[in-house]
């Protein structure tokens, strides 16, 4: 299908990673391109050179515009796809011009989506692709632009896409082989408009032969349910208990693969999965799936999770000193998150705080309170995570870090280890959003271990 970009006029809404990509690849195929950007970033002068033409930052269609690509930042409301809809012109985002990129012989998409877990879950998926000695790089929000993957000179044998509701909301024409569906909690509401809206978003992927879902996630569990003028083929279960036929789940403490296979089948002791944790284990479930409905032997399902590296701020175990671990989950940007990550271990002094976005954070506090030692907290919203620990957990100790100069994280991982005993993990899994103080997640996860690294060894 990419023919039917030459000779037509494309406005690029984005100029950076994905919007250059973008532009480059509707040059090569004769578009005429244009630009737009709130600001002029380093894509755009070599875009130039190429034959696109830099209009800015405007806020109104130009005329002959006939096609809108928008990164996947720009929401719904944002006025020039608004114009563009209204005028009849087609809007479209980063995925669905890599669907239509393709060629044709290309290689089949297994897609990962979710409020949590995409990206261990996908990376998992390259592990065990890799493992049944397929050349399957991870694309999409992660690893190799998914742009760059389908026009690239390499031919892959299949591609493990992971993909956020940004990207599936200007998406419309995409099949992929199979799609998995890991979890659903309040995220992203203010650029959906409505959890409704972002769940649906979300089945998107079940557009596909193979519908894959948690069945231990109530939404996730009623929406599959109800997926039959959505899934084209078959629905795929997952679950942390025994499996049923057409299921993965856990027996005896076992992956057991109950869908692929006409007997239950082992996978890996759920012990071995990592990192560590239920909904972990879970991701693990969803990535074994995706695999085997692309036809994958249960011996590489097995070699590829045992030979899994998990990227870092993710559960991640820092250190142990004196009988405290200290693990980093910075990565657990939102209350559902930081549940999952409360809930693998039985003693935690939490490390909590940062940009709530307007998520509650009771049914959190409620739901972990037994496992919590004590907490520290920081950030921009702390004032509604302390709220909420004193009327849920209004027997551990909370102690805040005022402060937001480059030293708040030394002083949380101090009070933090001061508050510990042996057989307590200090957890960082703020529950929020990290730009109030850092440059993102990984920069705070950074932090955290650097402030480790500076306490006085017991």
């Amino acid at each position: 299908m990419a023919e039917e970009f030459a000779g037509r006029t494309i406005l690029v809404v984005g100029v950076a990673f994905a919007g250059a990509g973008a532009a480059r690849a509707l040059l090569a195929r004769g578009a005429t391109v244009l630009l737009t950007d709130r600001r002029t970033t380093d894509a755009v002068a070599p875009l130039e050179a190429a034959g696109a033409r830099f209009l800015g930052d405007i806020d109104s269609l130009p005329p002959a515009v006939d096609l809108l690509w928008v990164t996947p930042g720009v929401p719904p409301n944002h006025p020039l796809p608004v114009a563009a809809l209204a005028a009849g012109i087609e809007v479209i985002g980063e995925v669905e011009l890599a669907w239509r990129l393709r060629g044709a012989h290309a290689a089949p998409w297994l897609v990962v989506t979710g409020t949590n877990g995409k990206t261990t879950a996908v990376r998992m998926l390259e592990a065990i692709l890799a493992a049944a000695g397929l050349r399957a790089p991870a694309v999409g929000n992660v690893g190799v632009s998914i742009i760059d993957a389908v026009t690239s000179s390499d031919r892959y044998d299949a591609l493990a896409v992971e993909m956020s509701s940004y990207q599936l909301h200007w998406s419309s024409t995409v099949v992929p082989e199979a799609g998995a569906l890991l979890n659903l909690a309040p995220d992203h509401i203010d650029w959906h408009g409505s959890m409704g809206v972002y769940a649906l978003t979300k089945t998107k992927v079940w557009d596909s032969p193979v519908a894959i879902g948690n069945l231990d996630d109530e939404y996730v569990a009623r929406l599959l349910a109800g997926a039959e003028s959505r899934a084209q083929g078959r629905k795929v279960g997952f679950t942390l208990h025994a499996p049923q036929p057409g299921q993965l789940g856990v027996a005896d403490g076992v992956l057991v693969d109950h869908a692929f296979s006409p007997e239950p089948v082992e996978l890996i002791p759920a012990d071995d999965v990592r990192p560590a944790g239920a909904h972990n284990v879970a991701n693990a479930l969803a990535a074994a799936a995706l695999a085997r409905a692309h036809g994958v032997g249960v011996g590489a399902v097995r070699d590829g999770l045992r030979a899994f590296v998990p990227d870092p701020h993710r559960n991640q175990l820092v250190v142990e000193r004196g009988g405290v671990c200290f693990v980093d989950d910075s990565k657990a940007t939102n209350p559902h998150a930081a549940l999952a990550s409360l809930l693998s271990y039985d003693r935690v002094v939490w490390i909590a705080g940062g940009q709530l976005k307007g998520a509650p954070v009771d049914d959190l506090i409620a739901v972990a309170a037994p496992h919590l030692r004590g907490a520290v907290v920081l950030g921009v919203d702390r004032a509604e995570i302390i709220a909420a620990l004193a009327r849920h957990a209004p027997e551990i100790p909370v102690i805040e870090v005022a402060r937001n100069d480059d030293g708040a994280m030394t002083e949380v991982v101090a009070t933090a280890a001061g508050l510990a005993r042996p057989g307590d993990t200090v957890l960082l899994a703020p529950a929020a959003a990290s730009y109030d103080m850092f440059a993102g997640y990984a920069a705070r996860g950074t932090a955290f271990t650097a402030a480790i690294d500076a306490l006085a060894v017991p």
